[in-house]
């Protein structure tokens, strides 16, 4: 009994280092494949380019197209103009005093 449950822990923890290897293994600096060394390349590059929070090799004409969408959907949503449509609503649940039952003394 004891072997059969060490024997499936050994293979469960096997399982979970595989796992988090493939995990771990891209994010890794050296990339052992040419292909994979040109995704993380890309992807540090976009990662410089996008660090002022706007869009990434944007031009005038794709900034109007923004502003016409985000103008519309204000409009649709009836948006007062101070609203900023990028955010993420916040929700606001206030507590609701629950009056205790009673129940009549018999």
């Amino acid at each position: 009994m004891l072997s059969q449950s060490l024997l499936s822990g050994v293979r469960v923890l096997r399982t979970e280092a595989r796992r988090n290897f493939g995990i771990v293994a891209p994010a890794l600096n050296k990339a052992a494949d040419p292909i994979q060394q040109l995704f993380l390349d890309k992807v540090r590059e976009y990662k410089q380019k996008s660090a002022g929070g706007k869009l990434v090799d944007s031009n005038p004409q794709i900034e109007r197209e923004l502003k016409t969408e985000l103008d519309r959907v204000a409009k649709q949503f009836g948006s007062d103009g101070k609203t900023d449509m990028l955010k993420f609503p916040e929700f606001k649940f206030p507590e609701v005093k629950v009056d205790p039952i009673t129940q009549a003394a018999q």
